[in-house]
C-alpha cells in the first residue's frame, strides 16, 4: 500500500511537471514576436548581424530582413508589406506624398567606394576625381591609360584596356549615394543623368545588389563599379582614393567617413520632418572622404497604419530600433559601418519617443 501511494505520488509529480513545462512551452511560443524588414543591400551584414546578437538579448523576437534593395524597401513599406523599410536613400517628395506620416531613423553611416580590378594593379590606391568618375561612367572616358587617369596616376603604369563599367540593375541606395555625389561634381552628369535611385545609364553592365556588383568585379577584368565599403572589405577588392572637397585624395574608412559626417548633425531634420534633400557627399573638412551617406529605417509614425502591427509587435519593434542605435552601433565598427554620433542618437531617440499606437505613447 505504501509503494503504491509512493508511486502515485511521484506520477503525480511528474505530470505536474510535465504540465508546467508544456505550459512554460506554450507560453514561450505565444510571446514570440517577429518582425519583419526589407530594403537596402549596404546595411544587411550589420541588420543581419543585429538578429544574431539581439536574439541573444531578447530570445522571444525574431528579426526577417530581405535585402532586396532601397528601391524595393521604399515599395513594400508604402505597401504595409513589411513592418519597416530600409534604405540608403531619403524618401523622395513624391514618396513621402505616399505615406505622409513616415519618420526617418538614421540607423548607420557609410561610404560608397569607387571598387575596381586592374589585374596590373592589384592594390588600393588608384587616385581618382570626381571629374574623371562622372566621364568614366559617362563613357567619355574608356581606356585605363587615358591621360586623365594616368596624371593623377603617375608613380603607376596603367594598361591599354578598355574600362568595363559596373552599376546597379535594381533601384538602390547605393546608387543614389554615387549619383548624388557625381551630380555634385559634374555639371554634364546632372544635366544628362541626375540623381536617383535608379538612372538611365549611358554604359556599362547591371548586377542587383552590391553582392552583384562586387561579384561582377571579381570575376571580369578591367572593371569599376561602385560599392559600399563594407563590401569592399569583406571581399578585399581594391578600390580608389577619391579627391575631396579641399583637394586632397582620401582613402573611404571610418574616420574619414566619420569625418564627412560631423558638419552635417547640428542641421539635421526632425524624424518626422523632410528629409529629401539631406545630403552627406562633398562634405568640407581636410580629412572627410566625399562620398558618404547615412542608411535610413523608415517607420509610421502612427504604427498602426500598418495593420499587421499591433500593441506587442510596435513595443518589440521600437526596443530592437532603440537597441540598435546605441548598443547595436558597438557591432557596427567591427562590420566597417560608421557608429551614430551623439547627437543622431539623440533625435533618434526623440523620434522614437514620439511614436504611437492608436494615437497614444508606445509603454
Amino acid at each position: 500500500m505504501l509503494i503504491s501511494k509512493i508511486l502515485i505520488g511521484i506520477s503525480a509529480a511528474i505530470l505536474l511537471a510535465t504540465s508546467t513545462v508544456l505550459t512554460g512551452a506554450s507560453v514561450n511560443a505565444q510571446n514570440q514576436v517577429t518582425i519583419n524588414g526589407a530594403g537596402a543591400t549596404f546595411p544587411f551584414p550589420l541588420i543581419d548581424t543585429w538578429r544574431v546578437e539581439y536574439k541573444k538579448v531578447h530570445p522571444e523576437v525574431n528579426i526577417n530582413y530581405q535585402s532586396i534593395g532601397s528601391g524595393g524597401g521604399v515599395k513594400q513599406f508604402t505597401a504595409n508589406t513589411v513592418d519597416f523599410g530600409a534604405t540608403d536613400a531619403p524618401l523622395t517628395q513624391n514618396e513621402t506624398q505616399k505615406v505622409p506620416g513616415a519618420v526617418h531613423i538614421p540607423e548607420t553611416i557609410g561610404s560608397v567606394v569607387a571598387a575596381y580590378n586592374i589585374p596590373s594593379i592589384p592594390d588600393k590606391g588608384l587616385k581618382l576625381t570626381g571629374e574623371v568618375l562622372a566621364d568614366i561612367f559617362l563613357g567619355k572616358i574608356t581606356k585605363w591609360n587615358d591621360p586623365k587617369i594616368q596624371g593623377l596616376n603617375k608613380d603607376k603604369t596603367l594598361p591599354g584596356d578598355d574600362i568595363v563599367v559596373v552599376h546597379r540593375s535594381d533601384g538602390s541606395g547605393t546608387t543614389y549615394v554615387w549619383t548624388d555625389y557625381l551630380s555634385s561634381i559634374s555639371p554634364t552628369w546632372k544635366e544628362q543623368i541626375g540623381k536617383g535611385k535608379s538612372v538611365e545609364w549611358p554604359v556599362g553592365i547591371g548586377a542587383p545588389g552590391n553582392e552583384g556588383v562586387s561579384n561582377a568585379i571579381k570575376g571580369t577584368a578591367n572593371t569599376i563599379g561602385y560599392i559600399e565599403l563594407s563590401y569592399a572589405l569583406t571581399t578585399n577588392t581594391p578600390f580608389a582614393f577619391v579627391q575631396n572637397k579641399e583637394g586632397n585624395f582620401v582613402e573611404a574608412s571610418l574616420n574619414s567617413t566619420s569625418a564627412a559626417v560631423q558638419s552635417y548633425v547640428a542641421s539635421l531634420p526632425k524624424g518626422d520632418g523632410v528629409w529629401t534633400d539631406v545630403t552627406l557627399v562633398n562634405a568640407p573638412g581636410a580629412n572627410s572622404y566625399p562620398i558618404a551617406s547615412f542608411s535610413y529605417l523608415l517607420l509610421n509614425k502612427e504604427l498602426t497604419t500598418n495593420p499587421n502591427i499591433d500593441q506587442v509587435k510596435a513595443k518589440a519593434l521600437v526596443d530592437f530600433i532603440s537597441w540598435g542605435i546605441t548598443d547595436g552601433q558597438k557591432i557596427g565598427e567591427s562590420l566597417a559601418y560608421v557608429p551614430l554620433p551623439d547627437g543622431v542618437v539623440k533625435l533618434n531617440q526623440d523620434t522614437l519617443k514620439s511614436l504611437t499606437v492608436n494615437g497614444k505613447p508606445i509603454t
